[in-house]
């Protein structure tokens, strides 16, 4: 363990042997951190936190603080990060409330980068991307692989896709669906389409692909279908497909309603 003579550990603090803590960094009670990890000067990390294995904490980030709401009445919740995470300089990320599972949940492989936000409640997938700025409300769930721009603003309880693009400085305040990109503020947020580009890059076959954009065009280029109409086409024509599957449950599931405006709507 490498850890700065000027660095801040509470007693009640647990670190693996392996763990380096840089100067002026300050590590509260109830905070658990697995092996190889580093929490880089300055950073602050409160409790109840676990962090995981071989994760990069940043200088001035601020990692387990409690939840900015006013129905918390500081109930034991917390923050569970999981491994190879990079959480860069200035980020933010804050502990559950009651209302949310008391938990708020970061997977694995995320590279969420200088002054992202991520508010009380929220569950992050594998592999994300937050560039800098971006901003969750409470509540926001994001699925794997989803890359998020820089300065992106969403509305708490919404939920962002897997495989979806979201790109900078865009306001979400509903669902965006998987495998899409989205771009645009307030009322002017549009689904441009299929996020090709990605999905290539993460080793999707162009038949899977060609299907879902065959499956976009039904949904969101088909004036004269009802949404639930365009849905249960989509599923007869596609259900072979699992990623049809997944996208036309992620419409059903939704609390919100689904961004449904499109770069051709004007």
């Amino acid at each position: 363990m490498t850890i700065h003579h000027a660095a801040v550990i509470d007693k009640k603090a647990e670190l693996h042997s392996t763990v380096t803590v840089g100067p002026y960094a300050v590590i509260g009670p109830d905070v658990k951190i697995g092996p190889q990890t580093k929490i880089e000067p300055h950073a602050v990390v409160s409790g109840p936190t676990t962090i995981g294995a071989n994760n990069l904490i940043g200088s001035f980030a601020t990692v387990g603080g409690a939840p900015q709401d006013l129905s918390y009445k500081g109930e034991p919740t917390e923050l569970i990060i999981g491994d190879n995470n990079q959480i860069r300089e200035y980020a933010s990320i804050h502990r559950g409330t009651p209302n949310g599972n008391f938990k708020t949940v970061i997977g694995n492989n995320n590279l969420l980068m200088a002054y992202i936000h991520v508010a009380h409640d929220c569950v992050i997938g594998d592999h994300v991307i937050m560039a800098n700025v971006a901003t969750l409300a409470g509540h926001v769930q994001v699925g794997d692989r989803a890359s998020i721009g820089g300065l992106v603003a969403v509305h708490q309880f919404c939920r962002i896709g897997p495989y979806s693009y979201i790109g900078g400085i865009s306001g979400l305040g509903l669902d965006v669906p998987p495998y899409v990109i989205v771009a645009g503020i307030r009322d002017r947020t549009r689904v441009s389409g299929i996020n090709k580009v990605g999905l290539r890059r993460n080793g999707f076959s162009r038949e899977t692909i060609s299907k879902l954009d065959s499956v976009f065009r039904i949904i969101y280029r088909s004036p004269n279908l009802l949404l639930k109409d365009a849905l249960a086409m989509a599923k007869d024509e596609f259900s072979d497909c699992q990623e049809v599957i997944e996208m036309i449950d992620f419409f059903e599931s939704s609390k919100r309603g689904v961004i449904r405006r499109t770069s051709e709507d004007g």
